[in-house]
């Protein structure tokens, strides 16, 4: 894998036209998971099992995602710094990946993004708060600070619950890749 000198960040259209493509997400998550380089052929199964729902997915629909990810996907990525892929030895790692963090939305299993979990969260706190502190019933027989620690404790418990998950992911490609 070569170096080279870093070019500036990504724009915001280059953002978006790379993350708009399913296979290149798919590219993005395995390899943020994974520890080193991977294989493509390894790469290419995962991405393939996705689209498929079949483990191990049929042989000719691994094939044409070997096929895409080596000719058109990986090359991109590399273009633009996203990935090192080196073409001869079938080997993709990831690069940094600071300037598509903002435009990628982890989702989650209920489908809304983490960040529209966390600010529903505090919305809801702050209208409780609201209504407990302008007397309406039932609201107002707890303390603040009981609705306060409340809400703390569920923001703590999701963000555990985050990171298990992300934890979970990670150990699950680090057994793949032993």
């Amino acid at each position: 894998m070569a170096i080279r000198e870093r070019r500036p960040g990504l724009s915001e259209t280059e953002a978006y036209n790379i993350l708009r493509n399913d296979r290149r997400r798919h590219v993005l998550d395995y390899l943020r998971a994974s520890v080193g380089d991977v294989a493509l052929g390894d790469l290419a199964e995962w991405i393939a099992e996705r689209e498929t729902d079949q483990s191990p997915p049929p042989r000719s629909k691994r094939e044409s995602v070997y096929n895409a990810l080596h000719q058109t996907h990986l090359p991109k990525l590399d273009d633009r710094e996203i990935v090192d892929y080196d073409e001869r030895g079938k080997r993709v790692a990831l690069n940094d990946t600071r300037n598509l963090h903002r435009y990628m939305n982890v989702v989650t299993d209920y489908g809304i993004t983490w960040g529209e979990y966390y600010r529903s969260v505090g919305l809801l706190a702050l209208l409780f708060l609201l209504a407990a502190d302008l007397g309406a019933p039932v609201l107002s027989s707890v303390d603040s600070v009981l609705w306060v620690s409340l809400f703390l404790v569920i923001i703590a418990a999701s963000t555990g619950y985050q990171l298990r998950a992300q934890l979970r992911l990670a150990a699950r490609r680090l057994r793949e890749w032993m």
